[in-house]
C-alpha cells in the first residue's frame, strides 16, 4: 500500500516538474490523474485499479481542458509592433497637408499617423491607406467612387 502511495507521490512531483520546466501545458492533467491514482491507493486496492484511475482522471481532465485552451489559442494574436498594417484599406482625414516627398499626417480609425502621398493632399481631405512604409502609412485621395464604398 505504502509502495503504491509513494509510487504515485513521485510522479505527481515529476508531472509537475515537467509542467514547470516547460512554457505550455503539457503533463497537468497526468499530475491530476496522479493524484486521483494516489487518493485511490489509500483505499487499498489493486495496483491495476490505480492504474485505471490514473488514466481515466487524466483523460477527463485533458478533455475539459482542450476547450477552454482552443479558446486562448485564437485569442493570442501576433502583435502588431506599429498598428500601421491593421489600417490598410481604411479611410482616414489630412491632419497636415501632404506633398510628394514630405511627410503630413493623417488620422485613420482615431490614431493620428505619419503619412505620404504621391499626389497632394490638403489638410481635411479624406484619404486611404494603400500600403505601410515602417509606421509611415501611404495614402491615396479618396474618390467619390471610394467614398461609397
Amino acid at each position: 500500500m505504502w509502495f503504491d502511495t509513494i509510487l504515485w507521490l513521485v510522479a505527481i512531483v515529476a508531472f509537475i516538474a515537467v509542467e514547470a520546466a516547460t512554457t505550455a501545458l503539457v503533463s497537468v492533467w497526468f499530475a491530476v490523474g496522479a493524484a486521483a491514482a494516489m487518493a485511490a491507493s489509500f483505499f487499498n486496492i489493486g495496483f491495476g485499479w490505480q492504474a485505471l484511475v490514473f488514466a481515466v482522471v487524466s483523460a477527463i481532465t485533458l478533455a475539459l481542458m482542450i476547450p477552454t485552451l482552443a479558446s486562448r489559442r485564437g485569442e493570442h494574436k501576433a502583435p502588431v509592433t506599429n498598428g500601421s498594417p491593421l489600417t490598410i484599406g481604411k479611410q482616414g482625414v489630412v491632419l497636415v497637408d501632404i506633398e510628394p516627398g514630405t511627410l503630413g499626417r493623417v488620422r485613420v480609425d482615431g490614431l493620428d499617423w505619419q503619412a505620404r502621398a504621391e499626389a497632394p493632399l490638403p489638410k481635411g481631405e479624406r484619404c486611404k491607406v494603400v500600403a505601410v512604409d515602417g509606421a509611415i502609412l501611404i495614402v491615396v485621395p479618396v474618390t467619390v467612387n471610394a467614398a461609397a464604398e
